[in-house]
This record gives structure tokens, C-alpha cells and sequence, in this order.
């Protein structure tokens, strides 16, 4: 646990504390025994912690084609993930007051620009979105989205949580270059090596090793900002190494860490309002149609449930029974923002994992929300200053926070209940093995189900859990069935 999260958990035994101002009040920075400067190093954290998403989003909906061979323009994409992710983030912070940020969902915007796209327009592809947005906000407001949360045993809450933890910690291994997909060439079976060829060589390695061993230190240290202050200090010296060495630019990725000539930027506000709501109908049938936004949805309502478990978890905001207090609040911003992604074409929004960075340098209010929304709406006017710090430099807090979710967490779980703990054990492998939350999620679901019939304990199953089960297990037998495109 960080030095943070030891302090608020020794804080929050104390008796509550009038708040100081109205700012403390709103936020209850002193009752969740936090602080101003704890908030603001927590929202910086998270967001040079996921601000690739405004350089990789970009990237993967412009890789796509619509049916009718168009493009979404890159620099229009720039302005509508670094918008959409600012209002999201400061709805969070404002309305949720939790320390969660928001922007273009890595595995959603894949959907969209390959599933989707290719079988309708542009427009219609957001306006499949936008319909899966309203669909969660529907659920939220039935009360049915939380009471499926609160199903989900104690167990299997703290296996999401730290199958979670050990996703972003392999997210920053693969974005630091450490390991890397074994090429297809190679005719095996092991999925990934050491760096890019099977050694650890160039100067962009050395600094994501160098940065989490500098962060590692730091948190054992017990040093305040450890994580904030290994971020900037990477991305000092990849500057003066990638001004002294001669390295070529796609070796550090998508963001060589070099300072623009021209720091500011003018956004770009074309593609915000272009959708379609139910086009893609008309483009695909009602049948498929409901389908892709089933599948649309299906990702984002559970993604979401598992970061909002995980980071909350970190941060020290569930009670004894796991739950997170204002969760309904919390959830319809999430269904907001999974809407608001589509009308601006940068593709459903959802809570990102990487807000653990912030909860690990001890942000448990929404004012770290607040932080990292306004310093998005920043980077709409310096998006060349934003982008500059390299994955290299910013992924060791994803390494150091993934550790740390692990070992908060584990020993909550009854590993003498097989019943509990191979569904827990699933849940936690197949998040990293599949770089997929909503995976690891169903596929534990579905045998946590199965297992507790098996017992003759099937009474013990929550019904809402039996029927989140038996949809993933549709879902994953669609392609089967042939219902899957």
C-alpha cells in the first residue's frame, strides 16, 4: 500500500473532522481524510497516467473504415477525445465525488472502428453508442445496474479488483516496452517476450525500467507524490536522452518525448453532433442492430463495474460490504459518458482503469477529478505539451499501483471456498491473459454460478447474478450461433 493510502486508512479511523471551508465540505476532502495537495498530486498522476488516450484513440478510429470508405480525421479526433474526456471526468468529479476519471474506452473504440464502422456510416456506428449510452443511463435509474453490482459476492468484488490491478500492471509493461506480442513468425505458443526481440535494448526501456524502479523506491521510502515525482523525472531525462542520443522516433512509440515547436494548438469541433441515432438499423437489420448495441453495452456496464470496484478499493471508499456509497450517482455519469462519447464521435467513455495512479498517491475525493478534467481542457488548447510525456515515462505507476491493488486485496478472499476462489482465480488471470476486463468478469460469473450448483449451494446465487451470468454465456456462444458479425 502507499504511503498515501496507509495515511487516509489511519485518517479515516479518526473521529470525522468539521470541514474547513465550503470546498472541504462538498468534497469531504478532511472526513475521507485527505487534503487539498493530496488531490491535486492524485489528479496530476492520473492524468499523465492515461493521457495516451489522447494520442491513441485517435489513432485506432482513424485505422477504421464505414461502409462507404470514409475516414474520421485525425486532428478532429484529437479535439473530441481531449473534450468529451474533460466533461466526463469533471461530471465525475462533481456529481460522483470520487477520484475516477473518464475518457474513450480502448476496448469499445475497437468495436466501433472494426465491427461496427465497416457496416454502416460514421454516424450511424456513434449512434449505436449513444443508444447503449441511454440504455445504461435506463438501468441506472431502474436501480437494476446497482442491484446487479450488489450481487456480485464480497469475493469476487476483491478478484475483480485485483485482476484489475494486474491489467494495468501488464498495460504498463506492454506500453513501456518491457515485454511485447510474440510475432506470429515465430511459430510458438508464448504469447509475449522480453522487449521488442526478446532482449531489453534501447534507451526508452531503460527509462520505463529506471522509472519503476524510481517509483518502487519512492513508495517504500514512504516519500509523498512518489508516483507524480517518478512521471516528471522520466520525462526530464527521456527529453535530454532523446536530445543527446540518436534514437529513432518509433522506438519510443506513440509519444517521443521532445518539446514541440509549437505548443499550442487549435481544436477542431467538426465531428461533435455528428450521429445518427438509428441508421445503422436501416444499414444492418433490427436483429444485428440490437446486437451491436448490445455488445457496445455489455462492455461498457461491465469495464466500468470493475474499475469503479478497483479504484475505489485503492482509494478506501467501500464500506464493510464492498459497496461504494453513491454508486447510482457514480453510474449514471458512467452511462452519461458512455452517450457523450458518441455524439462526439471519439467513442463510448468509460471509467479508466489508470485512475489507480491518482488513488495510489492518495486521491478519495472528487477533487482529483476536478484536477485531472481541467488539466484535459488544457491539453484541447496544448495537446503537443500534453503528449510529450512518453508511455515509457508514465507506465511505471501503472506497474507499482497494479502491485499494490494485488496486495490489499487478496488476502480478502476465501481460498478455501473452491466455489469462490477458482471463479476469483479465473477472474484474476483472464483480465492480463485476455486484455479484457469484461472476460475476466463473465467468464468468473458464469463458473462461480456453475460451481455453486455443483455444491448443491445454488440457493446461495442472487438471481440477478444467474441472469448476468446466462447473458455472457449468450454472448459468448453468438459466434456459434451465427449471430455475431
Amino acid at each position: 500500500m502507499s504511503p498515501s493510502a496507509t495515511a487516509s486508512v489511519d485518517a479515516a479511523k479518526l473521529p470525522s473532522k468539521p470541514p474547513k471551508n465550503a470546498l472541504d465540505g462538498y468534497f469531504k476532502i478532511s472526513e475521507r481524510g485527505s487534503s487539498v495537495a493530496r488531490e491535486v498530486r492524485g489528479g496530476l498522476a492520473t492524468f499523465f497516467a492515461m493521457a495516451y488516450i489522447i494520442v491513441l484513440n485517435p489513432i485506432i478510429l482513424s485505422s477504421g473504415t464505414d461502409k462507404f470508405g470514409h475516414h474520421l480525421n485525425n486532428g478532429q479526433l484529437v479535439t473530441a477525445t481531449v473534450i468529451t474526456a474533460a466533461f466526463t471526468t469533471l461530471l465525475m468529479g462533481v456529481i460522483g465525488n470520487v477520484p475516477i476519471a473518464l475518457a474513450a474506452g480502448l476496448g469499445v473504440n475497437s468495436v466501433v472502428a472494426l465491427q461496427l464502422a465497416p457496416k454502416m456510416s460514421w454516424p450511424d456506428a456513434m449512434g449505436m453508442v449513444v443508444l447503449a449510452g441511454f440504455a445504461i443511463m435506463v438501468l441506472v435509474a431502474t436501480g437494476l445496474r446497482e442491484r446487479v453490482m450488489s450481487a456480485v459476492p464480497l469475493g469476487l468484488r476483491k478478484a475483480i479488483a485485483i485482476g484489475i490491478g494486474l491489467f494495468i500492471m501488464l498495460i504498463g509493461l506492454v506500453d513501456g516496452g518491457f515485454v511485447s506480442r510474440m510475432p506470429d513468425a515465430a511459430h510458438t505458443t508464448v504469447p509475449v517476450q522480453l522487449g521488442s526481440d526478446g532482449h531489453l535494448t534501447g534507451w526508452p526501456v531503460l527509462i520505463f525500467i529506471l522509472g519503476t524502479l524510481l517509483t518502487l523506491i519512492l513508495i517504500i521510502r514512504k516519500v509523498s507524490g512518489a508516483i507524480l515525482i517518478s512521471i516528471v523525472s522520466m520525462t526530464v531525462l527521456a527529453l535530454i536522452i532523446n536530445t543527446l542520443a540518436d534514437i529513432k522516433p518509433a522506438a519510443w512509440g506513440l509519444t517521443v518525448p521532445q518539446w514541440p515547436g509549437n505548443p499550442v494548438s487549435s481544436p477542431d469541433f467538426g465531428l461533435i453532433g455528428k450521429v445518427s441515432l438509428f441508421g445503422g438499423f436501416h444499414q444492418v437489420g433490427f436483429l444485428t442492430g440490437v446486437l451491436f448495441v448490445f455488445t457496445v453495452l455489455l462492455s461498457c456496464f461491465f469495464d466500468a463495474m470493475g474499475t469503479i470496484l478497483g479504484v475505489s478499493d485503492e482509494a478506501h471508499l467501500l464500506d464493510k460490504n464492498g459497496d461504494l456509497p453513491g454508486m447510482s450517482k457514480v453510474l449514471m455519469v458512467d452511462g452519461i459518458a458512455t452517450a457523450a462519447g458518441g455524439f462526439t464521435s471519439s467513442s463510448a467513455n468509460t471509467c479508466f482503469a489508470e485512475s489507480t495512479a491518482g488513488a495510489g498517491e492518495g486521491a478519495r475525493t472528487g477533487l482529483a477529478s476536478i484536477v485531472t478534467g481541467l488539466l484535459f481542457v488544457v491539453a484541447l488548447f496544448l495537446t503537443p505539451v500534453a503528449t510529450m510525456v512518453p508511455a515509457q515515462a508514465a507506465t511505471p505507476a501503472l506497474v507499482a499501483v497494479g502491485f499494490l491493488i494485488l496486495a490489499g486485496g487478496i488476502r480478502d478472499i476465501d481460498w478455501s471456498d473452491f466455489t469462490i476462489a477458482i471463479p476469483a482465480f479465473l477472474t484474476m488471470l483472464l483480465m492480463p491473459f485476455t486484455y479484457s476486463i469484461t472476460n475476466g468478469i463473465g467468464i468468473g460469473f458464469i463458473v462461480f454460478c456453475v460451481l455453486r450448483l455443483a455444491a448443491g449451494r445454488g440457493r446461495e446465487v442472487p438471481v440477478a447474478l444467474y441472469a448476468v451470468a446466462a447473458v455472457f454465456a449468450f454472448y459468448y456462444l453468438m459466434p456459434a450461433l451465427g449471430l455475431a458479425s
